[in-house]
Protein backbone atom coordinates (compact mmCIF):
# COMPACT_ATOMS: atom_id res chain seq x y z
CA UNK A 1 0.00 0.00 0.00
CA UNK A 2 1.27 3.65 -0.84
CA UNK A 3 2.49 5.70 1.95
CA UNK A 4 -0.35 8.40 2.23
CA UNK A 5 1.27 11.96 1.44
CA UNK A 6 0.92 15.13 3.74
CA UNK A 7 1.87 18.44 3.20
CA UNK A 8 2.14 21.27 6.25
CA UNK A 9 2.27 24.38 6.02
CA UNK A 10 2.94 25.82 9.04
CA UNK A 11 5.41 27.30 12.22
CA UNK A 12 8.61 26.15 13.64
CA UNK A 13 9.36 27.23 17.13
CA UNK A 14 11.99 26.72 19.81
CA UNK A 15 10.35 26.34 23.22
CA UNK A 16 12.64 27.44 25.96
CA UNK A 17 10.97 26.54 29.32
CA UNK A 18 12.23 28.16 32.53
CA UNK A 19 10.63 26.28 35.67
CA UNK A 20 10.88 29.01 38.68
CA UNK A 21 9.22 28.57 42.01
CA UNK A 22 6.75 31.75 41.55
CA UNK A 23 6.48 34.40 39.13
CA UNK A 24 8.94 37.53 39.61
CA UNK A 25 7.99 40.75 40.62
CA UNK A 26 8.28 43.98 38.70
CA UNK A 27 11.87 44.38 38.73
CA UNK A 28 13.07 41.49 40.94
CA UNK A 29 15.31 38.57 39.75
CA UNK A 30 14.82 34.73 40.69
CA UNK A 31 16.69 31.88 40.58
CA UNK A 32 15.05 29.48 38.25
CA UNK A 33 14.64 25.45 39.19
CA UNK A 34 15.86 24.11 35.25
CA UNK A 35 15.40 25.11 31.48
CA UNK A 36 14.20 23.05 28.38
CA UNK A 37 14.74 23.47 24.84
CA UNK A 38 12.22 21.68 23.17
CA UNK A 39 10.88 21.64 19.20
CA UNK A 40 7.35 22.99 18.92
CA UNK A 41 5.52 24.97 16.62
CA UNK A 42 1.92 23.94 15.26
CA UNK A 43 3.21 22.76 11.85
CA UNK A 44 6.24 21.13 13.01
CA UNK A 45 4.11 19.39 15.85
CA UNK A 46 1.31 18.21 13.44
CA UNK A 47 4.13 17.15 10.66
CA UNK A 48 5.74 15.30 13.40
CA UNK A 49 2.37 13.26 14.62
CA UNK A 50 1.97 12.64 10.72
CA UNK A 51 5.27 11.41 10.01
CA UNK A 52 5.36 9.19 13.37
CA UNK A 53 1.73 7.55 11.96
CA UNK A 54 3.93 6.38 8.78
CA UNK A 55 2.75 9.58 6.31
CA UNK A 56 5.27 11.03 3.78
CA UNK A 57 5.51 14.13 5.19
CA UNK A 58 6.48 17.77 3.70
CA UNK A 59 7.14 20.97 5.82
CA UNK A 60 6.80 24.00 4.48
CA UNK A 61 7.62 27.06 6.53
CA UNK A 62 10.91 28.64 7.64
CA UNK A 63 13.78 28.83 10.22
CA UNK A 64 17.06 30.92 10.89
CA UNK A 65 20.56 30.44 10.01
CA UNK A 66 20.97 29.79 13.62
CA UNK A 67 21.48 27.14 16.36
CA UNK A 68 18.07 26.51 17.07
CA UNK A 69 16.64 26.20 13.81
CA UNK A 70 19.87 23.46 12.86
CA UNK A 71 18.40 21.70 16.10
CA UNK A 72 14.90 22.03 15.04
CA UNK A 73 15.96 20.31 11.43
CA UNK A 74 17.47 17.56 13.22
CA UNK A 75 14.47 16.68 15.41
CA UNK A 76 12.41 16.80 12.20
CA UNK A 77 14.31 14.62 10.31
CA UNK A 78 14.56 12.05 12.52
CA UNK A 79 11.00 11.77 13.20
CA UNK A 80 10.66 11.15 9.37
CA UNK A 81 9.23 14.95 8.21
CA UNK A 82 11.08 15.93 5.19
CA UNK A 83 12.70 19.73 5.72
CA UNK A 84 13.66 20.37 1.78
CA UNK A 85 10.73 23.37 1.82
CA UNK A 86 11.78 24.45 5.29
CA UNK A 87 13.98 27.61 4.49
CA UNK A 88 16.73 28.71 6.06
CA UNK A 89 16.65 32.55 6.50
CA UNK A 90 19.72 34.70 7.29
CA UNK A 91 18.40 38.13 7.91
CA UNK A 92 16.13 36.80 11.15
CA UNK A 93 15.79 34.24 14.01
CA UNK A 94 14.26 31.33 14.64
CA UNK A 95 11.00 31.55 16.30
CA UNK A 96 10.99 30.61 19.83
CA UNK A 97 8.45 30.24 22.50
CA UNK A 98 9.70 31.87 25.92
CA UNK A 99 7.97 29.82 28.91
CA UNK A 100 7.84 31.18 32.35
CA UNK A 101 6.43 27.80 34.12
CA UNK A 102 5.51 28.20 37.66
CA UNK A 103 3.55 25.39 40.33
CA UNK A 104 0.68 28.01 39.65
CA UNK A 105 0.54 29.43 36.35
CA UNK A 106 2.31 29.55 32.75
CA UNK A 107 3.74 33.12 31.30
CA UNK A 108 4.65 32.96 27.50
CA UNK A 109 6.27 35.33 25.25
CA UNK A 110 6.31 34.41 21.37
CA UNK A 111 8.61 36.25 19.01
CA UNK A 112 7.70 34.54 15.63
CA UNK A 113 11.16 35.27 14.41
CA UNK A 114 11.52 33.42 10.78
CA UNK A 115 7.63 31.92 11.10
CA UNK A 116 6.43 35.76 10.81
CA UNK A 117 7.97 36.15 7.39
CA UNK A 118 6.33 32.90 5.85
CA UNK A 119 4.94 34.93 2.91
CA UNK A 120 2.70 33.86 -0.17
CA UNK A 121 5.95 33.99 -2.36
CA UNK A 122 7.83 31.35 0.05
CA UNK A 123 4.63 29.23 0.04
CA UNK A 124 4.37 29.37 -3.75
CA UNK A 125 8.00 28.26 -4.50
CA UNK A 126 6.70 24.97 -2.67
CA UNK A 127 3.78 24.66 -4.44
CA UNK A 128 4.59 21.59 -6.66
CA UNK A 129 4.91 19.96 -3.17
CA UNK A 130 1.26 21.23 -1.93
CA UNK A 131 -0.05 19.71 -5.52
CA UNK A 132 1.21 16.39 -4.93
CA UNK A 133 -0.06 15.85 -1.50
CA UNK A 134 -3.38 13.77 -1.16
CA UNK A 135 -3.64 15.99 1.93
CA UNK A 136 -2.76 20.37 2.64
CA UNK A 137 -2.73 20.66 6.54
CA UNK A 138 -2.60 24.87 7.47
CA UNK A 139 -2.84 26.34 11.11
CA UNK A 140 -2.54 30.19 12.21
CA UNK A 141 0.73 30.60 13.26
CA UNK A 142 2.33 31.91 10.15
CA UNK A 143 0.94 35.19 8.06
CA UNK A 144 -2.65 34.60 6.67
CA UNK A 145 -1.34 35.52 3.21
CA UNK A 146 0.88 32.58 3.26
CA UNK A 147 -1.64 30.05 4.34
CA UNK A 148 -4.28 31.21 1.96
CA UNK A 149 -1.77 31.16 -0.30
CA UNK A 150 -1.23 27.33 0.16
CA UNK A 151 -5.14 26.65 0.39
CA UNK A 152 -6.08 28.08 -2.62
CA UNK A 153 -2.92 26.00 -4.30
CA UNK A 154 -4.00 23.01 -2.81
CA UNK A 155 -8.24 23.51 -3.70
CA UNK A 156 -6.95 24.14 -7.26
CA UNK A 157 -5.29 21.09 -7.61
CA UNK A 158 -8.16 19.28 -5.77
CA UNK A 159 -6.42 18.53 -2.53
CA UNK A 160 -8.04 18.14 0.57
CA UNK A 161 -7.23 20.86 2.99
CA UNK A 162 -7.75 20.88 6.94
CA UNK A 163 -7.63 24.54 8.36
CA UNK A 164 -7.08 23.96 12.42
CA UNK A 165 -7.83 27.60 13.23
CA UNK A 166 -4.88 28.20 16.08
CA UNK A 167 -4.03 30.74 17.28
CA UNK A 168 -7.69 31.73 16.69
CA UNK A 169 -7.68 35.47 14.36
CA UNK A 170 -9.77 36.78 11.95
CA UNK A 171 -10.49 35.31 8.98
CA UNK A 172 -11.60 36.37 5.47
CA UNK A 173 -14.80 34.58 3.94
CA UNK A 174 -12.48 33.36 1.51
CA UNK A 175 -10.37 31.88 3.10
CA UNK A 176 -12.76 29.85 5.00
CA UNK A 177 -14.43 28.61 1.75
CA UNK A 178 -11.19 27.19 0.67
CA UNK A 179 -10.99 24.42 3.55
CA UNK A 180 -12.69 20.94 3.04
CA UNK A 181 -12.31 20.55 7.43
CA UNK A 182 -12.26 23.42 9.72
CA UNK A 183 -11.04 22.08 13.13
CA UNK A 184 -11.35 24.55 16.02
CA UNK A 185 -11.61 23.40 19.71
CA UNK A 186 -14.30 25.11 21.63
CA UNK A 187 -13.33 28.04 22.71
CA UNK A 188 -12.03 28.93 18.76
CA UNK A 189 -15.13 28.26 17.65
CA UNK A 190 -17.18 30.18 20.01
CA UNK A 191 -14.64 32.87 19.06
CA UNK A 192 -14.85 32.56 15.48
CA UNK A 193 -18.82 31.88 16.07
CA UNK A 194 -20.91 34.62 18.17
CA UNK A 195 -23.50 32.77 18.29
CA UNK A 196 -22.20 29.60 19.98
CA UNK A 197 -21.42 29.16 23.84
CA UNK A 198 -18.84 27.05 25.24
CA UNK A 199 -20.25 24.78 27.82
CA UNK A 200 -18.85 26.04 31.76
CA UNK A 201 -16.84 23.64 33.73
CA UNK A 202 -20.17 23.25 36.12
CA UNK A 203 -21.81 21.86 32.61
CA UNK A 204 -19.03 19.02 32.45
CA UNK A 205 -19.96 16.80 34.59
CA UNK A 206 -19.85 13.33 32.22
CA UNK A 207 -16.14 14.66 31.42
CA UNK A 208 -13.87 11.79 31.97
CA UNK A 209 -11.99 12.53 35.37
CA UNK A 210 -8.71 10.90 34.01
CA UNK A 211 -8.26 7.44 34.94
CA UNK A 212 -7.14 4.40 33.34
CA UNK A 213 -9.79 3.71 30.60
CA UNK A 214 -11.47 0.20 31.37
CA UNK A 215 -13.18 -0.11 28.32
CA UNK A 216 -11.20 1.47 25.23
CA UNK A 217 -12.98 -0.63 22.46
CA UNK A 218 -16.12 1.01 23.82
CA UNK A 219 -14.96 4.29 24.54
CA UNK A 220 -13.65 4.74 21.24
CA UNK A 221 -17.01 4.10 19.13
CA UNK A 222 -18.54 6.60 17.31
CA UNK A 223 -22.26 7.68 19.47
CA UNK A 224 -24.49 10.18 18.78
CA UNK A 225 -24.57 12.66 21.02
CA UNK A 226 -27.05 12.56 23.33
CA UNK A 227 -25.46 14.85 26.17
CA UNK A 228 -25.87 18.07 27.78
CA UNK A 229 -25.17 21.06 25.00
CA UNK A 230 -25.20 18.97 22.14
CA UNK A 231 -28.18 21.18 20.53
CA UNK A 232 -26.42 23.79 21.34
CA UNK A 233 -22.88 22.68 19.25
CA UNK A 234 -24.98 20.93 16.81
CA UNK A 235 -26.91 24.07 15.66
CA UNK A 236 -23.85 26.49 15.60
CA UNK A 237 -22.02 23.90 13.38
CA UNK A 238 -25.15 23.56 10.47
CA UNK A 239 -25.26 27.27 10.86
CA UNK A 240 -21.67 27.40 9.60
CA UNK A 241 -21.89 24.35 7.29
CA UNK A 242 -24.74 26.42 5.66
CA UNK A 243 -22.35 29.74 5.26
CA UNK A 244 -19.18 27.92 4.57
CA UNK A 245 -19.41 24.54 3.25
CA UNK A 246 -17.21 22.37 4.93
CA UNK A 247 -17.01 20.11 7.72
CA UNK A 248 -16.46 21.08 11.17
CA UNK A 249 -14.70 19.06 13.61
CA UNK A 250 -14.85 20.54 16.84
CA UNK A 251 -12.14 19.04 19.17
CA UNK A 252 -13.24 19.25 22.81
CA UNK A 253 -10.55 17.95 24.93
CA UNK A 254 -11.66 15.47 27.61
CA UNK A 255 -15.31 14.68 25.47
CA UNK A 256 -13.33 13.94 22.45
CA UNK A 257 -14.56 15.40 19.43
CA UNK A 258 -18.32 16.36 17.43
CA UNK A 259 -18.63 16.79 13.90
CA UNK A 260 -22.18 16.33 12.05
CA UNK A 261 -22.42 13.65 10.10
CA UNK A 262 -26.21 13.67 7.35
CA UNK A 263 -27.24 16.77 9.65
CA UNK A 264 -27.17 14.58 12.94
CA UNK A 265 -24.54 15.66 15.71
CA UNK A 266 -21.73 12.74 16.28
CA UNK A 267 -19.50 12.18 18.65
CA UNK A 268 -16.33 10.75 19.22
CA UNK A 269 -15.61 9.89 22.84
CA UNK A 270 -11.86 10.29 24.55
CA UNK A 271 -10.57 7.50 26.18
CA UNK A 272 -9.79 8.21 29.54
CA UNK A 273 -6.12 8.29 30.27
CA UNK A 274 -3.67 9.73 32.53
CA UNK A 275 -2.59 12.91 31.57
CA UNK A 276 1.20 13.91 31.55
CA UNK A 277 1.60 16.65 29.45
CA UNK A 278 -1.48 18.02 27.16
CA UNK A 279 0.65 19.78 25.24
CA UNK A 280 0.28 19.32 21.52
CA UNK A 281 -2.56 17.38 22.02
CA UNK A 282 -4.70 19.21 19.08
CA UNK A 283 -1.83 19.25 17.16
CA UNK A 284 -1.75 15.36 17.35
CA UNK A 285 -5.45 14.72 16.45
CA UNK A 286 -4.98 17.43 13.08
CA UNK A 287 -2.12 15.05 12.06
CA UNK A 288 -4.19 12.08 12.89
CA UNK A 289 -7.09 12.83 11.15
CA UNK A 290 -5.10 14.25 7.87
CA UNK A 291 -3.42 11.21 8.20
CA UNK A 292 -6.73 9.11 8.11
CA UNK A 293 -7.71 11.15 5.48
CA UNK A 294 -5.04 11.15 3.19
CA UNK A 295 -5.10 7.40 3.96
CA UNK A 296 -8.76 6.84 2.13
CA UNK A 297 -10.64 6.61 5.34
CA UNK A 298 -13.75 8.01 6.16
CA UNK A 299 -14.34 10.65 8.62
CA UNK A 300 -16.25 8.52 10.86
CA UNK A 301 -12.73 6.32 11.30
CA UNK A 302 -10.22 8.78 11.02
CA UNK A 303 -11.60 10.79 13.53
CA UNK A 304 -12.11 7.83 15.57
CA UNK A 305 -8.12 7.14 14.78
CA UNK A 306 -7.15 10.70 15.60
CA UNK A 307 -9.11 11.11 19.21
CA UNK A 308 -7.07 7.49 20.26
CA UNK A 309 -4.48 9.53 18.78
CA UNK A 310 -4.49 12.39 20.76
CA UNK A 311 -5.40 10.22 24.23
CA UNK A 312 -2.20 8.71 23.73
CA UNK A 313 -0.32 11.87 23.20
CA UNK A 314 -1.05 12.95 26.37
CA UNK A 315 0.54 10.10 28.50
CA UNK A 316 3.72 11.42 27.73
CA UNK A 317 6.10 14.33 28.47
CA UNK A 318 6.79 17.07 25.24
CA UNK A 319 4.52 17.63 22.15
CA UNK A 320 6.55 15.99 19.60
CA UNK A 321 8.15 13.43 21.86
CA UNK A 322 4.76 11.98 22.97
CA UNK A 323 3.34 11.66 19.35
CA UNK A 324 2.03 8.22 18.99
CA UNK A 325 3.11 5.39 16.43
CA UNK A 326 0.90 3.76 13.84
CA UNK A 327 1.06 0.76 15.52
CA UNK A 328 0.77 1.96 19.02
CA UNK A 329 -2.47 3.73 18.23
CA UNK A 330 -3.98 0.04 16.87
CA UNK A 331 -3.02 -1.16 19.63
CA UNK A 332 -4.91 0.41 21.87
CA UNK A 333 -8.24 -0.91 21.34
Amino acid sequence: MNRPRIAVVGSLNMDLVVTAERMPQTGETLTGESIHSISGGKGANQAVACARLGAQVDLIGAVGDDTFGSSLLAELKKSGVSTDTVSRLTDTATGIASILHTRQDNSIVVVPGANGKVSAELVERSADTIRQADVLLVQLEIPLDAVKAALRIAQSAGVRTVLNPAPARSLPREMLLLADYFTPNETEFAFFNRGYRQPLPSEMQNAPSGSPLSDHEQAATVQADSGQGADDWQAALSEWAQHYGHTVILTRGREGASYLHNGAPVTVPAPIVQAVDTTGAGDCLNGAFGFGLASGWSVEHSLQFAVKAASLSVTKFGAQAGMPTFAEVSRWT
